[in-house]
């Protein structure tokens, strides 16, 4: 699973500073949640199913093969939520006997004919409907809604959105489409037969071994899952997709998308089989599975899901040319729900609260995707986002990455289990070194494929290949919360030519042990000092040195999770960016140099030298800290400002380049700008189209209309987003709707774009634009979870949206007639109550 990604990167807004330090989990009673009991071993899921697109349910047959898993039993007990039951039988070769059941809150106890033991296998048939509009339990963060099957736009009355079908099953919504045992550590092979309009694909586990044409324009499908997996890893979906063919190996890849973009498929998702490969051969051990597929769906609860075999995405995974060529926001997503297929779909967390076995693995897998792909660089600036991510959330450093103590299994999806675990592992590579680390975790997936495992039976594994006793490495960060708060001090001794350079841990609570890189810097150039710090207050490590060091850098490989403190002057960083080989040494130098520019002239040299820098990311960041308009920023900036609009080969970059010409409001580069506008380039454009609104605002509206941002990035919206505003660009209303619903945290962050927000949502719901309402109710309904934990943020969605239905109820009374207005009020009645 990865997490929804939300609009203008939310969880950013949310939980920087102390806006809102605590949650409502934070004051809920948590409860030890013991893993599941395991009575009943599944063995075999054959379903038959249809669909009745008008009631938006399902009706099912299902022959289900089970044995008791150690101690003789007479009773099966399924979840089945929300059901109507109408046939339970014991079958045997065809032959059906009735069974005594019992249906109550959302559990099917099914009496059997008679005792079995251990390996004595029984077929159950239960003919079913699913009633997935009729469920109860509610979502999380990370997952927005636990309906576990979704009909979307079933009856085809939105003409701008396709009719599909989904499932989603994790964490226990499964049990919605098919009575089953719902938990982690249940396993069965299956098999589906589909029955849709042939006009339909469909997509499932396995492989499809048939596929028989019905009367009355149907058609069934048959599907084959030869090898077990969970039961939240079942999946089916049905609708107009086009289905670009791939392959890896002798192995059938699969992109199912919808038709408008089958022409960009290999695009976003033609890494794949590469993907494959460097996963097979890091982890030697190939992929396991008999084919890989990976299909987008429509107003999808989350970001994607590793369904086995059959990922699915939300349909934010659909770009165009103009977004991909700046930069496919989707492969790291990509890359994380392939790697599941090995831990999570091959080896399963064993229960919720070991977690990390699954998310952990799957963050880090983005780490090591683009180390290969794009270079360390790459990756490391990724990982410092996750770590940023997690630092930002104030509830992540209370939180055990193992824990069985919760409030609901929900919870566990969160900063911690990805974030985190995912920077835990990359401390573990480097504790263990790529041999002993790969190595390891080749031996727990054999060890356990095609069962379960947790976290200690990673530390097992691991011990067994390197020899190293890690208890005290799990015990401080998989057991246990936090992570270190480090300052230091230095002192020079210049008749011993001796620098002793003092860790300190500021952290309330326990101190932790962990290897520690500082980089000592003589003559301007760094001498690398590997120390480990023990776990105390404070530790001492003393060197010789020529001189007084001009410059120490503690954590300079930034692979230690925590947070350090630095009293670096500009030259100081000056100096670190420039003889720096890090990319977080050199990243931190730009970022100190674009707080510091309007303060200290040496940082401006800092920022010129980072417009050379090799990392695109390094050149953007000092991009932002310009100033143009400022007479020695473009005396010392200028011309390679203009070489890079002009030239970089990242188009990110040129757009950046563009932005900066942009604030100087000089007309000698509206040609550029023109020019801009033709570009393939989304942020090329959307940059240009600021630049003209800066030097030419008059033709501002009719060139922004012209702007393509249905699916644009959250930063070309922010781009645009003032302007659309300001110029009252009905056209574009629709675009920036899910980003003004968050205007109140916008504002907390940055205010001038936060009034601009203000200003868009106040237009929205004084305007009769159905479109933009919709999107605007559906992001936020989307991230009840994460707003809806938070009192204080709770408070402030439903006032807005009361707001916002005022405005509306005012648009109704002046434009009675109106064949929308009231569809939109009662989306934002559904919107508040989802709140509640």
């Amino acid at each position: 699973m990865k997490k929804l990604i939300i609009s203008i990167s939310l969880l950013g807004i949310l939980f920087s500073g102390n806006v809102f330090a605590q949650t409502e989990t934070s004051g809920r009673t948590e409860v030890y949640r013991a893993s599941h009991t395991k009575m009943t071993e599944l063995k075999h899921t054959k379903l038959k199913v249809n669909f009745d697109y008008q009631k938006e349910q399902m009706g099912g047959e299902e022959w289900l093969t089970a044995s008791p898993y150690f101690y003789p039993t007479d009773s099966l007990v399924l979840n089945a939520k929300a059901m109507l039951i109408h046939e339970v039988a014991l079958d045997k070769n065809g032959s059906k006997t009735p069974l005594k059941y019992e249906y109550k809150d959302d559990m099917l106890k099914i009496n059997l004919d008679k005792i079995y033991n251990r390996n004595q296998d029984y077929t159950v048939y239960i003919k079913y409907t699913a009633r997935p509009n009729e469920i109860t339990q509610k979502g999380s963060a990370a997952i927005t809604d636990a309906k576990g099957l979704y009909f979307i736009n079933a009856q085809g009355t939105d003409p701008d959105k396709p009719t599909q079908i989904w499932t989603q099953g994790e964490t226990e919504s499964s049990s919605v489409w098919f009575p089953t045992i719902d938990k982690t550590n249940q396993k069965t092979t299956q098999e589906i037969y589909m029955t849709v309009p042939d006009k339909y694909v469909t997509l499932s586990n396995g492989l499809m071994k048939s596929s028989t044409k019905e009367s009355n324009g149907l058609r069934t499908d048959h599907w084959v899952m030869d090898k077990k997996h969970a039961p939240y890893l079942f999946f089916m979906g049905v609708g107009d997709y086009a289905v670009v063919k791939d392959k890896w190996r002798n192995i059938p890849v699969d992109y199912y998308v919808e038709k408008e973009y089958e022409p960009y498929a290999k695009q976003i998702f033609g890494n794949t089989p590469e993907m494959m490969e460097f996963f097979s051969k890091r982890l030697n051990y190939d992929y396991p599975w008999s084919k890989y597929a990976q299909i987008t769906a429509r107003d999808y609860v989350s970001g994607a899901m590793e369904n086995t075999t059959a990922t699915l995405h939300q349909e934010s995974a659909q770009q165009k040319p103009g977004d991909l060529i700046d930069e496919n926001r989707w492969e790291s997503t990509i890359a994380h729900e392939l790697f599941h297929h090995w831990f999570g779909d091959l080896v399963t967390a064993e229960s919720w609260s070991n977690l990390t076995v699954n998310e952990s693995f799957a963050n880090y897998s983005e780490y090591l995707w683009n180390e290969h792909k794009y270079g360390k660089d790459l990756a490391d600036y990724g990982m410092m986002k996750e770590i940023q991510g997690y630092l930002m959330d104030p509830s992540s450093p209370t939180k055990d990455l193992v824990r069985f103590n919760y409030h609901s299994r929900e919870d566990m999806f969160d900063g911690v289990s990805y974030n985190k675990g995912g920077a835990i592992l990359h401390m573990l590579r480097n504790y263990l070194g790529d041999d002993a680390f790969f190595e390891g975790l080749n031996d727990y997936l054999k060890t356990h494929e095609y069962g379960t495992g947790e976290a200690h039976q990673l530390r097992l594994s691991l011990e067994k290949v390197s020899g190293k006793d890690l208890n005290w490495f799990f015990n401080q960060w998989y057991f246990d919360s936090g992570h270190p708060k480090v300052g230091y001090t230095t002192t020079f001794e210049p008749v011993k030519k001796q620098v002793t350079i003092t860790i300190n841990q500021t952290q309330l609570g326990k101190n932790f042990q962990f290897p520690l890189a500082i980089d000592i810097y003589e003559n301007g150039k760094p001498s690398r000092k590997n120390v480990w710090v023990s776990a105390k207050e404070k530790n001492d490590f003393t060197f010789t040195v020529s001189k007084n060091p001009e410059l120490v850098n503690i954590n300079a490989d930034g692979v230690v999770l925590g947070e350090f403190t630095d009293t670096k002057t500009p030259e100081q960083y000056l100096m670190q960016y420039q003889n720096s080989k890090e990319f977080l040494s050199r990243y931190k130098a730009v970022e100190n140099a674009v707080d510091q520019v309007s303060k200290n002239p040496v940082a401006l040299k800092t920022l010129i030298a980072a417009l050379k820098d090799s990392n695109f990311r390094i050149r953007m960041k000092a991009l932002s800290g310009l100033d143009l308009s400022k007479t020695d920023h473009a005396k010392a900036a200028l011309s390679e400002v203009e070489k890079l609009a002009a030239n970089d080969p990242k188009t990110l970059v040129q757009g950046a380049a563009i932005a900066a010409l942009g604030k100087t409001k000089d007309k000698k580069y509206l040609p550029l700008f023109e020019k801009g506008l033709n570009a393939v380039s989304n942020s090329v454009k959307a940059n240009s189209l600021t630049g003209i609104a800066a030097v030419d605002p008059a033709r501002v509206v009719v060139l922004a209309e012209k702007v393509d941002l249905n699916g644009a990035s959250d930063d070309l919206i922010l781009e645009l987003l003032p302007i659309i505003v300001k110029n009252k660009i009905e056209k574009q209303m629709p675009a920036i709707a899910a980003t003004v619903a968050f205007y109140p945290f916008l504002k907390f962050q940055k205010p001038e774009l936060g009034a601009s927000a203000e200003e868009g949502f106040n237009w929205i719901m004084s305007s009769d634009n159905l479109k933009a309402t919709e999107n605007l109710t559906q992001v936020l309904t989307q991230v009840k979870g994460q707003i809806g934990n938070n009192p204080q943020a709770k408070m402030m969605i439903v006032q807005i949206l009361k707001d916002g239905l005022a405005k509306k109820m005012m648009v109704l009374k002046a434009n009675p007639s109106s064949p929308t207005i009231n569809k939109q009020i009662d989306l934002i009645n559904k919107t508040i109550e989802a709140y509640k």
